[in-house]
């Protein structure tokens, strides 16, 4: 949930809170498993919302858990020398279908226009898509663009939280979302090639 320009910052804070957890038998993959549950859970407060605001309060609730635990992931991996390739590729697999679901839970329970739930669906699996294609070619791309996923998550729970006021707010977070995901994948393939040309 931290975006690649904090992420030093907040591992600096959260390390020395995180590090014990390895003691107890936690795994970085345990961790990264959580969040896919916990994202899961806010879908399924979503998906049964029936005019109940608390139901969306929730929701924002576990949407920002789910990201604040796939920022310690990574932590735990690096503070207790278990990083591995495998760990990588999970993480990354296991943030796409949080994504997936949280935003597929929006569009079925028809608190968005579906048109602008499939774009900022289909945008924010871009910009993950489009990082690691450019990686794959030797380009790094963190940092790279203005809509991160930690940039989304935030930004989401706030037009959730926004909808216990007022409805419409989430469709419109919806479609801002949509703008900003599809115009970071742009960011990102202008940037890539400015890098390789």
């Amino acid at each position: 949930m931290v975006s690649s320009n904090l992420k030093k910052q907040f591992e600096a804070i959260v390390v020395k809170g995180v590090a014990p957890l390895g003691k107890l038998g936690i795994t970085p993959n345990m961790i990264t498993v959580l969040g896919v549950i916990v994202s899961a859970m806010a879908a399924w407060a979503i998906v049964t919302y029936s005019g109940d605001s608390g139901n969306l309060t929730t929701a924002g609730t576990l949407l920002l858990l789910s990201g604040f635990l796939d920022a310690i992931d990574g932590t735990l991996a690096r503070a207790t020398g278990k990083v591995t390739r495998f760990g990588g590729f999970f993480d990354s697999v296991c943030d796409r279908y949080s994504d997936a679901i949280v935003l597929a839970s929006v569009i079925f329970s028809g608190l968005c226009d579906p048109f602008w739930g499939f774009a900022a669906l289909i945008g924010s699996m871009m910009v993950s898509y489009s990082r690691s294609r450019a990686e794959a070619a030797g380009v790094k791309m963190a940092g790279v663009g203005l809509a991160e996923r930690a940039e989304r998550m935030i930004f989401l729970a706030l037009a959730i939280y926004a909808a216990t006021i007022d409805l419409t707010y989430l469709n419109y977070g919806i479609i801002i979302l949509a703008l900003l995901a599809n115009f970071t994948v742009l960011q990102r393939s202008s940037y890539f090639f400015n890098q390789v040309k």
